[in-house]
C-alpha cells in the first residue's frame, strides 16, 4: 500500500468513526438529558400508531430509548453493523439509515398496537442487518458476498428478532427495518451497476 493510499484509508476510517461516534453521542446525550431532566418523558415523542402527531416519532424514535439498558443493547450492534455498512462506501450508511428509519417507522405507525409508543434504534440496526445480509445477493461481487457471509456467521441469529416474542420489544420495528435494509441493498446495487 502506497503512502497516499494509506493516508486516504486512514482519512476514510476517521470519517467513518466520526460519523458513528456522532450518532452514538447523540443517542447518549439525549438519553442522559431524558433520564435526568425529563424523567423519561421525551419518550412520548416516539411513534404513536395511526396518530397524526405520532408521525413525528418516525424521525425521532431512533434517537430515543426507554432506559440505559435499552440504549446499551442498541449501541454496540449499531456501531458494529453501521461500520460494516460503510465498508464499501461511507455514503451507503446514510442511504441505509434513511431507508431503515422510514420503513421501520412507517411499519410501526401503520401496524403497532393502538395507544403504544415505540422508541429505539433497533429498527435501524435491523435495517443494517437486512442490508448486509442481502447486499451480496444484489451486488453479486466477491467482497459483498464475503461480507454477507461473514454477517450471517456473526449476526445471523439476530434474524429471529423480526418475529413476535417479547411483548415489550417492537418486533414490527425490527421486521420493517429489516425490509428497509433489503430495499436499500437493492436500490444501492442498482445505482452501482
Amino acid at each position: 500500500m502506497s503512502e497516499n493510499s494509506f493516508k486516504a484509508f486512514t482519512k476514510e476510517l476517521k470519517t467513518q468513526f466520526s460519523i458513528l461516534g456522532s450518532f452514538i453521542a447523540i443517542f447518549w446525550i439525549i438519553e442522559i438529558i431524558d433520564q435526568f431532566f425529563f424523567n423519561a418523558r421525551l419518550d412520548y415523542f416516539g411513534i404513536i400508531p395511526r396518530n397524526i402527531t405520532g408521525l413525528r416519532g418516525i424521525i425521532l424514535a431512533p434517537f430515543l430509548h426507554g432506559d440505559f439498558t435499552h440504549l446499551i443493547a442498541n449501541t454496540f450492534p449499531f456501531a458494529i453493523l453501521g461500520w460494516l455498512v460503510m465498508l464499501q462506501n461511507t455514503k451507503d450508511f446514510f442511504t441505509v439509515t434513511l431507508y431503515s428509519i422510514f420503513f421501520s417507522g412507517m411499519g410501526v405507525w401503520l401496524f403497532a398496537q393502538p395507544n403504544s409508543i415505540t422508541v429505539g434504534a433497533s429498527g435501524v440496526v435491523f435495517g443494517y442487518l437486512g442490508f448486509l445480509l442481502l447486499r451480496g445477493y444484489f451486488q453479486k461481487n466477491a467482497p459483498s458476498i464475503a461480507l454477507s457471509l461473514m454477517v450471517v456467521f456473526l449476526y445471523g441469529g439476530m434474524v429471529w428478532g423480526v418475529l413476535p416474542s417479547n411483548p415489550h420489544v417492537s418486533w414490527l420495528g425490527h421486521l420493517f427495518g429489516f425490509i428497509g435494509g433489503i430495499v436499500a441493498a437493492k436500490a444501492i446495487s442498482e445505482t452501482h451497476s
